[in-house]
């Protein structure tokens, strides 16, 4: 009897031991849940931890709910639900899940008016990890696509204007960027470079603050241009080199008038619209009028701009999140990227023109103006050779043959940069890209230090 009584009180003490021992697992979620309506108990439970913090617990209620009542109506809430949680929890590895259940949410449920919120959540995700202009700009490549996805997906939703903000501020940054990687290709006197980056900026982020800016540096890189080529000598007896040189100066001739004219019609309140004026009239082009539609548009683009002070200067050096305040607030973001300028092909084409130019320089005097077509001299026109072929007459050389643009060029091996393939030198990868980015941007463009060497000639187009 005396034994029976031991084993049963080490039987009650082992029991005591492994009830203590389990009072910290995780508690059952649908323990005292009653009959009625229990998803909705689950639901309850995990909202009531979400604003506790307690974000795991609410996850595993959530995720109770639905592997449990899966033709519940709380099954949407609830997934989103989980996403809300991951989201809140923050940090990168948190973010990253949020991600991939918002999506999942889209998913599943891309009819229901929450999956509005959830694209949008998934754009802030970027948002809130995108950083400033010289630094990585993946993640506000990211958020600049899934704004567009927003405001492309749910136009109608009332979401859309948030994400058209937001939008806006990413864009800033972006163009940004663009921005101090055409000054410093345009300091650094490659101007070829710098009109490809220049012109890619003002054609995809009409509302950046410095679109004036960019445009003038843009008009003086194709004014440089025509300077080099009027260096270029062609006797004039080489009709087919005059026509080729006469061509190559009206496109850039056109393009500089076309980038200053943008900025009196486009921008006409800005800074850079009385110099202008004064560059179309020293290249005896006609001047523009604004409309009162674009002075009250450029208007209320400017108006939504806060410049940062002297404190948020210095504040912006310690965070790592852009200030975004120079951001239009008014009219509409770029949805969909224009065709972006090929600085590579800009300068294949330039280099046809040379060679052409410069083959055309042994051809035979006796080829009229009418002949020529686009700098190029019929076959018709070479002179006969004895063995059956057609040789250049080499009586009216070149005085001085124009040096060739290089053409190794590569594509741009940033795997998020959309915009174009670049030269070897200037544009070939998005390392070099970003070196440019953190290029002081102090110095007045106009300047060129004392310390470079000068380029010469066409030797001004070649971009390095």
């Amino acid at each position: 009897m005396f034994r029976r009584l031991s084993v049963l009180a080490l039987l009650g003490v082992l029991l005591l031991i492994g009830g203590a021992c389990t009072n910290k697992k995780v508690k059952n979620p649908l323990a005292d849940v009653g009959s009625k309506q229990p998803d909705k108990v689950l639901f309850d439970r995990a909202v009531d931890a979400m604003q506790h913090r307690k974000y795991d617990v609410a996850r595993l209620s959530l995720q109770t709910l639905i592997n449990t009542y899966p033709d519940s109506e709380y099954v949407a809430r609830a997934k989103l639900g989980i996403a809300d949680s991951w989201y809140a929890e923050g940090g990168s590895a948190a973010l990253t899940q949020a991600e991939n259940e918002y999506k999942d949410f889209i998913t599943f449920f891309p009819n229901m008016p929450e999956a509005a919120e959830a694209q949008l959540k998934v754009a802030d995700i970027h948002y809130r990890q995108m950083e400033k202009a010289d630094r990585d700009y993946t993640h506000a490549k990211r958020a600049e696509e899934e704004y567009r996805q927003v405001l492309l997906q749910f136009p109608d939703s009332k979401l859309a204007e948030t994400a058209r903000i937001k939008l806006l501020a990413v864009q800033e940054i972006l163009a940004e960027r663009e921005f101090r990687i055409g000054r410093f290709y345009y300091m650094k006197e490659s101007w070829t470079a710098a009109i490809a980056r220049l012109k890619s900026l003002t054609d995809s982020y009409p509302l950046y603050s410095k679109a004036d800016e960019a445009l003038f540096m843009l008009g003086d890189a194709n004014e440089h241009s025509l300077a080099a080529l009027r260096a270029w000598t062609v006797p004039e007896s080489n009709v087919a080199g005059m026509a080729a040189k006469n061509k190559l100066i009206r496109e850039y001739t056109d393009a500089a008038a076309e980038a200053y004219s943008k900025i009196i019609t486009r921008y006409p309140v800005m800074g850079r619209a009385d110099d202008a004026r004064k560059r179309l009239e020293a290249l005896d082009r006609p001047i523009p009028k604004p409309t009162e539609d674009a002075i009250a548009q450029n208007k209320k683009e400017q108006e939504g701009r806060v410049e940062p002070g002297r404190i948020g200067r210095i504040m912006e050096n310690i965070h790592r999140h852009p200030d975004t305040g120079m951001a239009a607030k008014y009219g509409e973001p770029t949805l969909v990227d224009p065709k972006q300028t090929d600085a590579p092909a800009m300068i294949r084409s330039l280099n046809d023109e040379i060679k052409t130019a410069t083959e055309a320089a042994a051809k035979p005097n006796s080829v009229s103006v009418e002949t020529v077509k686009d700098g190029k001299i019929p076959e018709s026109e070479a002179v006969p050779r004895s063995d059956g072929g057609k040789t250049a007459d080499p009586a009216t050389p070149l005085k001085q043959a124009p040096p060739q643009v290089n053409e190794a060029v590569r594509q741009d091996s940033s795997a998020t940069d959309e915009s174009t393939a670049s030269s070897s030198t200037t544009d070939a990868t998005a390392k070099s890209d970003d070196k440019a980015a953190k290029t002081d941007d102090k110095k007045d463009p106009n300047e060129s230090s004392s310390k470079r060497k000068k380029k010469k000639g066409l030797h001004k187009l070649i971009p390095f």
